[in-house]
């Protein structure tokens, strides 16, 4: 008898579980000054670039009714969100959660716990306490419509041959046994500390990073974010083991897509550039805009000085710390580091000219479709007010024509939308 999806896929996938301990000490060997990688999508070449923030954008489980980011039809974090963002051509790249497994497997997944409910009580695990089946076993199951379809041919053809008791018949028994495995629901835990049920217009199960490389488009960039615990104190020995399962199935199957890693943990990302040369390694900041025990943690001041000291290729801050401290745009610049932004700011698209008149080099979006059509339309030709007086519909006119009054009114707004809860 078959092996069940999620024990199949685990037997499968997690090949690389048993070398993530070798030592890359090739690829640290080969380790050299910052600069010796191009940028991300040659940034310094391309203006500002689209990426898609955990695929088409983040589930927003718990936001009001009618609140823009809950457009997002598809779950995070999947092969099917990963997919629809590789069809916009605009998009350079999609960001997304890395952790890994107890059995050395990288996963795709954001939270640090996974949340789901038995009978009337709910259960959180710790991602990185599972083992790969475990995990892939919670959420909607892969191919689970082709064995319910099946089981119910089955029962027909009992029915056609007249059996009273079709349930009794060898191969309806197996039908049985074949029916789609009972899947953990998931549940996700909101800004507010209640616990609702995390579902999705157009769900997809949770998947591996070694599939996000076989399955998704190759033209389409990978950031890969290395995701640890705030709370938790990582000794070297664990930030190794998980950084070097991560650049195991990274460098088997990356062949020739552009990918960077990026992370929050200032030694996680000091690590990962000391084990190799071949992908830009970015540090992951809040830009002040929230306060650590790490000082590192604190300020975009403090991400640059990171950057320079651990050789790092650039950083990614959320927006509204850039948005304040607009001078840290120049200090990049000077100091040949990328800047990237994330954030809800980052779905309002004078927000994000701003960041292109300033000179960001990328912004990690949730509202995939309609920021990258922006984007794309700010490197058109200006149009003069005359053509746009005359009541022809010119896509991106809008984002090209603005005057000094109009960009001194987006100034002042801004920092208005900045002291907005998001």
């Amino acid at each position: 008898m078959a092996l069940p999806a999620a024990t199949a896929r685990a037997a499968a996938l997690c090949r690389i579980a048993a070398c993530a301990s070798a030592s890359s000490a090739a690829a640290a060997a080969t380790g050299g000054r910052r600069g010796a990688e191009k940028l991300p999508f040659s940034l310094a070449e391309r203006g500002m670039v689209v990426g898609g923030h955990r695929g088409m954008g983040m589930n927003a489980v718990g936001a009001p009714p009618g609140a823009r980011i809950e457009a997002v039809r598809e779950r995070e974090n999947t092969l099917l969100s990963f997919g629809r963002a590789a069809a916009h051509a605009a998009v350079a790249f999609v960001e997304f959660d890395v952790q890994v497994t107890k059995d050395g497997c990288p996963i795709i997944f954001h939270d640090d716990f996974i949340l789901t409910q038995e009978t009337d009580a709910v259960y959180a695990k710790r991602v990185t306490d599972l083992l790969l089946e475990e995990f892939l076993s919670y959420g909607p199951q892969k191919n689970s419509h082709e064995v319910i379809y099946s089981f119910f041919c089955w029962l027909l053809l009992c029915q056609v041959h007249g059996y009273e008791c079709i349930f009794e018949m060898p191969f309806c028994k197996l039908a049985l046994m074949l029916i789609v495995q009972i899947s953990k629901p998931l549940l996700r835990r909101t800004s507010d500390g209640r616990v609702v049920n995390w579902s999705a217009k157009d769900d997809d199960s949770l998947c591996t990073l070694q599939e996000v490389f076989e399955r998704v488009s190759p033209r389409l960039g990978f950031n890969i974010e290395l995701k640890f615990d705030d709370d938790i104190f990582y000794e070297r020995s664990q930030l190794d083991r998980a950084l070097q399962a991560v650049l195991q199935v990274v460098s088997q199957y990356a062949s020739n897509r552009p990918v960077f890693f990026s992370t929050f943990h200032p030694d996680a990302a000091r690590i990962m550039r000391e084990l190799q040369s071949l992908y830009p390694v970015l540090f992951l900041t809040e830009g002040g805009t929230a306060q650590h025990k790490d000082s590192r943690r604190n300020s975009l001041d403090e991400a640059i000085r990171v950057c320079l000291e651990y050789e790092l290729h650039g950083l990614v801050s959320e927006v509204r710390g850039v948005l304040k401290n607009p001078s840290a745009v120049l200090r990049a610049k000077e100091s040949n580091l990328a800047l990237l932004t994330y954030g809800q700011l980052n779905n309002v698209w004078e927000a994000v000219y701003i960041q292109y008149l300033m000179g960001v080099n990328g912004v990690i979006v949730d509202l995939v479709e309609e920021i990258s059509n922006a984007v794309a339309d700010f490197s058109k030709p200006v149009l003069n007010q005359s053509m746009l007086g005359s009541g022809v519909d010119l896509v991106g006119a809008k984002h090209q024509a603005f005057s000094q009054q109009q960009l001194g009114f987006l100034l002042w707004l801004i920092p208005e939308l900045i002291q907005q809860p998001h």
